[in-house]
This record gives structure tokens, sequence and C-alpha cells, in this order.
């Protein structure tokens, strides 16, 4: 007997699956467990996601779904992982409470760097591994060095053409493969999820569409410049001639956000709607197909354009770039490819012409010489790339994603010269130099 275990924690994911099963990316099985994992940081007060409107229309792909937070309870699955003194009775528990007996496993799993997918991953050793991608991290490079005892069961990963032409950088240390799921099966999955807009409110036909993110919640941004942000996508989209707005928050963003905005569309003379229900984004462009999405680096802005066709426009992306720490945050790829690509808000020809930033070919050569940037140990392969990207581009608008002292350390084109390198080590230098900052200010005043 062979049983397929499927981890996923979003509805986009669970999308994602779907249609991988109905195109056949995965072999025949005698059982399929969808294993669902509520990721939120207070899980008690988010639903998970076999609970959300359309859920229903896509269970039919799985035999039985079972409950990783009601498994490992009271701990949480971003948090919990097994000793390795445990992996072997872990597995000896949870074959009979799932009914596995003696099958044989196959796992698809997504985010293989982290918990819970790292847990389940350890836990049924020696099953082979299938990494699914549900967003642009997959053209990043992963963000921490793996176990081989895991990095070499996997076989592949899956992932949607969301950058047509880019090759996703993830696990490649490893010689995984990427493999694409067909377009027209998701967008036909992602039809099957459109009846869920009968739960919707009215909405308004060809309205502007605003992708909330709650980045603050991640602690790139404060409370107060997330909302300045989502001020500046409704101001954007205004004064672009878009009278008719429609925002969609984060599910567990503060509710006072939506009413700054909806002040702030009385003020511009905008028609303003706020959707609280949990949809996925793809379902409003069933629906409404927005005259224009407009977000930060939401993977949502990605499928708006290449699967759909619709005008998108990204902001907010400078800073992100400039605040985005370590260096080596997971979201650093996916804000680069959305700064690279789609054209700025503020910028009415390249939001109406939709002018991509840069060619595929262009973003791939940055797509690498970031990655080694960001994981230098684990692609060292990759420097060549980056010493010829960096030598050949490293222009005014090439430097926003990168840093001067990461380029130093590296001994990166770009970087402090070598010869000049002891000076932000030499403590004497560091001294004078705050000398010369205070008598500047003295003098200034």
């Amino acid at each position: 007997m062979r049983t397929q275990i499927f981890l996923a924690s979003t509805l986009y994911g669970v999308a994602t699956l779907a249609a991988a099963l109905d195109s056949d990316c995965f072999g025949a099985a005698d059982r399929r467990i969808l294993l669902v994992s509520n990721n939120a940081a207070t899980p008690e007060t988010a639903p998970p996601l076999d609970r959300l409107p359309g859920f229903e229309r896509l269970r039919d792909r799985f035999d039985d779904v079972v409950s990783w937070n009601e498994t490992i309870a009271p701990l949480h699955p971003g948090d919990w992982a097994p000793r390795p003194d445990d992996v072997p009775l872990w597995e000896r528990h949870l074959r009979p409470l799932w009914g596995l007996g003696d099958d044989e496993i196959e796992l698809a799993v997504e985010s293989i760097q982290v918990n819970p997918a790292l847990a389940v991953c350890q836990i049924f050793t020696g099953a082979p591994v299938t990494v699914y991608a549900d967003g642009l991290m997959s053209y990043g490079p992963t963000r921490n060095k793996l176990d081989p005892l895991v990095g070499t069961r996997i076989d592949r990963l899956l992932h949607l053409d969301l950058v047509p032409g880019l090759k996703p950088v993830l696990l490649t240390e490893f010689g995984v493969e990427p493999e694409l799921v067909p377009t027209d099966a998701f967008l036909k999955v992602l039809g099957e999820l459109g009846g869920t807009a009968s739960e919707l409110p009215a909405l308004p036909e060809e309205p502007a569409l605003l992708l909330g993110q709650y980045l603050s919640a991640l602690g790139i941004l404060t409370a107060e410049e997330e909302e300045r942000l989502h001020l500046r996508m409704l101001r954007g989209a205004v004064a672009l001639g878009h009278t008719r707005v429609v925002f969609k928050p984060h599910p567990s963003a503060p509710a006072g956000w939506s009413r700054a905005l909806r002040e702030e569309a009385g003020t511009l003379g905008a028609e303003l709607t706020v959707l609280d229900t949990p949809v996925l984004a793809e379902v409003l462009y069933e629906h409404t197909r927005p005259a224009l999405v407009v977000g930060c680096f939401s993977t949502a802005l990605l499928t708006a354009s290449a699967l759909y066709g619709l005008p998108v426009a990204r902001t907010g992306t400078g800073t992100l770039l400039e605040r985005l720490t370590p260096y080596e945050n997971s979201n650093r790829v996916p804000v680069t490819i959305v700064d690279a690509l789609l054209p700025g808000l503020d910028d009415r020809e390249a939001v109406t012409g939709q002018r991509r930033g840069m060619t595929v070919e262009a973003l791939s050569e940055l797509v690498e010489a970031v990655s080694f940037a960001m994981q230098p140990r684990i692609r060292p392969d990759l420097r060549p790339a980056a010493e010829r990207y960096l030598a050949a581009h490293l222009d005014t608008h090439a430097r926003r994603y990168f840093k001067r002292r990461r380029l130093t350390s590296l001994a990166l084109p770009g970087g402090i010269p070598v010869q000049l390198g002891f000076i932000p080590r030499n403590a004497a230098v560091r001294r004078m130099a705050r000398r010369a900052r205070a008598l500047g200010r003295a003098m200034g005043r």
C-alpha cells in the first residue's frame, strides 16, 4: 500500500496541490491524506484552511483530512520539532493514529526549510519528498542549510509559472529539478473556487484592487508605516483615475487601518469597499476583473499579471529592500523580483503601458547575484555569476538590491576596496570620524 501525505497551510497551497493532482504530477496512490497546519501566530483565533470558503470544492482530491495542530497540541506547528531520539517514537505513534499501518509513505510539503514541513519530513525517515512552492520564495535560495538526510530525499520542486522563463534557485544545491504545475490546470482549479464569489458582498465591476499583507506582523514595517503604505496605494490608484476601489486586508490586520482608508477615500471622492471575507485574491480576479491590482510584493501581483493578464502596480518595495534584516531574509528575493519587474505606482506611463523593468534574462542574473549574497555558504557555486553581474551592472539603481557592507564582507565588486577594509574596524579612525561629525554639528549651530 502507498499513502501520499500532502502538508498544506494555505488555501492557495491546496489549490496548487489540486492542480498538480489533476495534471498527474503525482503517481498513483492507494490513499491520499491532506495534513492541514494552521501556522497563525495564535491558531485559536484564525480559522484553519479546511474551514475557509471554497475548501470543500477541493476536498474531493483527498481521501482524508487530518489536523497537524490537533496532532501535536498544545504545541505550535511553527515552533515544534521532534528531538532526534524521539523520531522513531513519533513515527510509531502517527502510523496507527492516521491508519497508515505498514504503508509506503510519500510526502509533499511546502517551506521545507522550517517547521512544520521539516518536522514531518524528519518523522517519516526515508520517505521521498516533493516540495511544492506556493509563492515567489521558490525563486530564491534555500533559507537554511538542510540536513542531508532530508535534502537528499527531495526529488523535485513543483511550482507555478509566476515569472515565465525564470528558473527557481530553491534546493538546487541538492540537484533538485524544478517542475511546472500547468497553468491551465491551476486556472481551472481557481475557477472552481470562483463559485465562492456568491458569499462575497456586492463589489463594483473593474475596480482598483488593493492588496494588504500585514508586514508589521513580520517586523518589517511598523503598524503606522504599513497604514501609510495602504494610504499611498489608495492615493496612487485614485491619481491614476480609479474612483472605485476595493481593499483586501490581511485577515489578521487591525480594523483601524480600514477606518483610515475610508476617511481618506471620502476626502479623495472615491468609492471604497473593504472586503473582510477571507477569500483568495484570485477569486476576485475571476469575479470582478480589476482594472488595476496594487500591492507591495504579494505573490498575488504576479498571479494577476502572469496568469490573468491584469494590469498591476507595486509600491513600497524600495523601503522594504532597505528594511529587510538580516540580509538573508527570505523575503528579499520576492521583493527584488517585484521591484525589478513590475511598474511603480507613481509612474503613470509605466503603469498605463504595463512596462516591465527588465527582461527575464537580466532578472535571472540579478536573482542569482542576490541569492549568492544571501546564502554564500549554501550556494558558493553562484559566486562567479554574482561577480559578473556586479562588475557589469552595479549602477545607482542596482545598488538598491545589495548592501555595501555585505559586498565588502564577501569581497564582491561594489564593496569597500580591500586596501581600505581596515577602516570600519579601526577604533582610532572611528573616534576621529565621531569627532568630525560632532564638530560639524557644532559649527552648524
